[in-house]
Formats: structure tokens, sequence, C-alpha cells
């Protein structure tokens, strides 16, 4: 089997993806003929973008502009899920922005149960509320503290840019969505360093680091997540575009693996990147050299962290082996 039939034939997961991130391009551009004739420069091989505001200016103008309604974001997930069931995705984390619901004034609420309603048959997805650094506001605090009840919401995730400060409510907040049943993830290690991974995990009280690339900066922080079984749901595509990793080659995703910490990967937000998952798998093998084996124990990795059954994830699993023969 060559390397590119396994990629393809592997059953895969989607576990650091931004929904507004992962609009496809057709649905803007149908959305606003004339105005996006083009895909984006970004989606070049070679784009790298200056800076984080540099990539969520854009991002956030086409989101401004498509999502104005949950059907909007029923529309979005449903094309993108079922793009992934044609790329043997099983399993998806994806996540909304609650900037939808302080800028644009969607009720989140309709939002979540919109995206759910977009799941087809033979794909688990996991629904999360992504939270800014600052998102907690006298207008958010209610609505933050509500969705901690709503059905179709499996937990919450910090965005936002890293180096604006979190405020003393994110502790008691991802405390209490765990209280309340929720999954509690947080972005870090992308554009800063140790120090924060660390916040996340020790005053937030993660299990899953959204990128973590900056892991390998800090030798103690890596025993930390060994010790503790913290995941890391990496993006090396976006590194690369976003400047986190100076080439393909310089990704740590290796020689994390090899330090025993359990790494995923995913695309992240592919309407600014111009990736789907099989590129994330052969820039893995194409660049960093990774073999069959080493493929598969990133799926497989995959479906160790799914918020999924047991014997759903083994089985996953199984087919896996089954496939490396």
């Amino acid at each position: 089997m060559t390397t590119a039939e396994l990629i393809r034939h592997l059953p895969k997961t989607e576990t650091h993806l931004h929904i507004e991130g992962s609009l496809p391009w057709h649905l803007l551009q149908a959305a606003y003929p004339g105005k996006y004739d083009s895909p984006p420069a970004s989606w070049s091989p070679e784009f790298r973008f200056r800076n984080f505001a540099h990539f969520e200016t854009e991002l956030l103008g086409y989101a401004a502009d498509f999502f104005n309604s949950p059907d909007r974001y029923h529309a979005c997930a449903k094309a993108v899920f079922e793009d992934a069931l044609t790329r043997n995705v099983r399993y998806i984390e994806t996540s909304f922005a609650s900037g939808c619901i302080d800028f644009l004034n969607l009720d989140g609420h309709a939002v979540c149960d919109a995206v759910r309603a977009a799941v087809p048959a033979g794909l688990e997805v996991r629904i999360f509320l992504g939270i800014h650094h600052d998102g907690y506001t006298a207008k958010m605090s209610t609505v933050l503290e509500d969705a901690l009840t709503w059905k179709n919401l499996d937990g919450i995730d910090l965005h936002g840019a890293e180096d604006a400060p979190v405020g003393d409510w994110a502790p008691g907040l991802w405390q209490r969505a765990r209280d309340a049943g929720k999954f509690t993830k947080a972005h870090a290690g992308e554009f800063m360093g140790p120090d924060f991974i660390r916040y996340a995990i020790e005053t937030l009280g993660v299990t899953r680091i959204e990128h973590g690339t900056r892991t390998i900066e800090d030798a103690s922080l890596i025993s930390l997540l060994r010790d503790r079984g913290v995941a890391l749901d990496m993006c090396p595509i976006s590194n690369l575009k976003l400047g986190v990793v100076p080439s393909a080659e310089a990704h740590p995703i290796r020689q994390l693996l090899d330090a025993g910490i359990n790494c995923t990967v995913s695309t992240d937000d592919p309407i600014s990147f111009g990736n789907h998952i099989e590129d994330e798998y052969h820039l893995l093998a194409e660049d960093l050299g990774f073999s069959h084996e080493h493929l598969a124990e990133v799926a497989k990795n995959g479906f160790k962290v799914a918020l999924a059954p047991a014997d759903w994830r083994q089985q996953q699993i199984r087919q896996i082996d089954y496939l490396l023969g």
C-alpha cells in the first residue's frame, strides 16, 4: 500500500476544528456572488501570515459576512461534515465562537442546536463553545453560564490571542463546566510559551491543549503533560503558515510523540490555510519522515482521546491495525 493510499483509507479524526474557520469557499461564493471569485492567497503553500492579527482579521471578515443566522451555521456544518465523511473522518470536535453571540447578536443555543442537527449518520461530532480571554463580559456572563446547561454542547474551549490577559473568571467557569458534565480544553502554546500551557493545565485544569507546539521548549513541561496524560491537538500546517515554526521540518510533533505525549493532527481553520486532513498526514510523511506505523499512531491517538464510548474507539483502532496488516 502506498503512503497516499494509507492516508486516504485510515480512519481519521479532527479534534481541533473551528466551524467558522472551516467554512467551505463555495458557500461563501454563493452567498456573495462576485465578491469571493478567487480563493485566498493564503491557500498557497508558500504563503505566511504576518502575525496572528493578520490571520484573525482575514478570518473574521469571512465569518462576519457569512454567519448571520443559525441556518448559516447549519449549512456550513452540514457541508463540512459531509465532506469529512468522504475523507474517512469518523470523529470531529468542532467549536463555534462565542463572538457570534457577543458581536453578531445570534442565539448561541440555537447555533449549537443547528450544528448538532447537521451531523450525518456515520460521524461522531462533539461541539464546543470557544470563549476569548476577555469573553466573560457583563453582557456575556449570563449566556456563558447558561451554556453549561445546553444539551447539545459538549464542552468549552479557550480561544483568541494568547498574549491577551485571561480574566480571573476563567478558572471558576472551567471548573463549573466540568461539574456540569462538560469537557474543557484551551488553546495554548502557539504564540505564547510554556508558561501559558502550564497555566492552562494547572490553573484551568484542562487535559487537552489545542496546539501546544511550544511545549518542546521546556523539559519539565513535557514531564507534566506526560504525567497528567495531557494530549496535544496539533495543526502543523496552521503552525507553519502562522510562523509558529520556521519550516515543516522544524515542527516538534515527532519529538513530542517520542517523549510519550499523545499528539493528534487536525486542520484548525481550512478557509485560511487551504488544507484538508490528508494534507496534514502528507506533511508528516513527506517533511518529517513519518513511517506508515507513525501515521497510524497519530490516527489512533485521535480515537484514544475521542469523547466517545470505549468500544467504539477500540473498533476504530482495530480497523487501523487491520490496514497496517
